[in-house]
């Protein structure tokens, strides 16, 4: 037996050691090169879009029609931003009931979803495995747009108010799911049992503790949310009737609406229809930069959270 341990050791002593790995300076300088050029092409094709629709609506619909969609608009018109804003007051209106349901929406879903998962992942709840069942089951059943549309109308009385347009798309499983997951590996369980220790209350520790250390989880939720909530417009074209409360999605798709029905009558009656006197295409492009840039503005602000978030359940080393 001492003869084959010195036999090993022998052996182990003779193998070369292991050199660390280093890296040449030239090898990172192309490496660099690599991911810095194929970023700056993935970041031009994803913003060349939006160059495009901006030169769209700032182009004439007779050109559009010729020419097609351009990069650079070479017959340069404010018409459809002018037709848009021939009723300032209601562009106005549609934009602060949005930006109400949108921050009010974002705010109560993260409160619920967030409080929600930190109960779900806690062992000591001994409901927890049924409630977590019990929406569940929501992802893989839905009772369908009839009953829920005589639950919001005849028994909630919730139709031509601010409440339907946020209520019904509060809670998303997913997102619990992920914030559930969140808190359960990226905050440590002691932190909380410290704080109970010391006489803490549940809610004490979810607002004082749960809720700061959730920040990258709670900003990546938060802007999927605020961006279901600016781009929603199914929930009021089904329960608001009433113009002050429509928001700035409804207000453009049925102003495209009325646009294009007035063309399709104008053809049925037979005249002669003038394509450029409704600049249609223009006014589309138009439309998606009144929808889409405010919510772009505020990206740059939570990008960091953001980018923190998506890792969201990494492996740790």
């Amino acid at each position: 037996m001492r003869n084959e341990l010195n036999t090993e050791t022998d052996l182990a002593s003779s193998l070369p050691k292991a050199q660390p790995i280093r890296s040449k300076r030239s090898d990172v300088i192309l490496l660099n090169i690599i991911g810095y050029t194929f970023l700056t092409l993935g970041a031009v094709i994803c913003f060349l879009p939006f160059v495009i629709v901006l030169s769209s609506s700032l182009t004439e619909e007779q050109t559009i029609l010729t020419e097609g969609f351009q990069l650079i608009p070479t017959d340069f018109s404010w018409k459809a931003y002018r037709l848009i804003f021939e009723r300032p007051g209601e562009i106005v209106s549609a934009y602060i009931i949005t930006i109400v349901v949108t921050v009010v929406g974002t705010a109560l879903s993260l409160f619920l979803m967030s409080m929600t998962a930190y109960i779900l992942q806690r062992k000591d709840f001994k409901w927890r495995n049924h409630i977590a069942f019990y929406f569940f089951f929501t992802t893989l059943f839905h009772g369908g747009l009839v009953p829920f549309y005589l639950l919001v109308t005849n028994y909630l009385n919730l139709e031509n108010t601010i409440a339907v347009q946020i209520l019904p798309i509060t809670m998303n499983v997913f997102y619990i799911i992920v914030m559930k997951a969140f808190i359960s590996s990226g905050i440590p369980k002691e932190i909380t049992e410290s704080a109970k220790i010391d006489g803490a209350g549940d809610f004490l520790i979810y607002i004082r503790l749960i809720v700061p250390l959730s920040k990258p989880a709670l900003a990546s939720i938060g802007l999927l949310m605020a961006l279901v909530y600016w781009n929603d417009w199914y929930l009021p074209l089904l329960f608001i009737s009433e113009d002050n409360l429509v928001p700035m999605q409804y207000y453009l798709y049925r102003t495209i609406q009325n646009f294009a029905g007035i063309k399709n009558a104008m053809y049925g009656s037979g005249q002669v229809v003038d394509t450029t006197s409704i600049p249609e295409q223009s006014m589309k492009m138009a439309m998606t930069i009144l929808a889409a840039g405010p919510i772009m503005l505020v990206y740059p602000f939570i990008q960091r959270y953001f980018v923190q978030g998506m890792t969201i359940g990494a492996v740790k080393g």
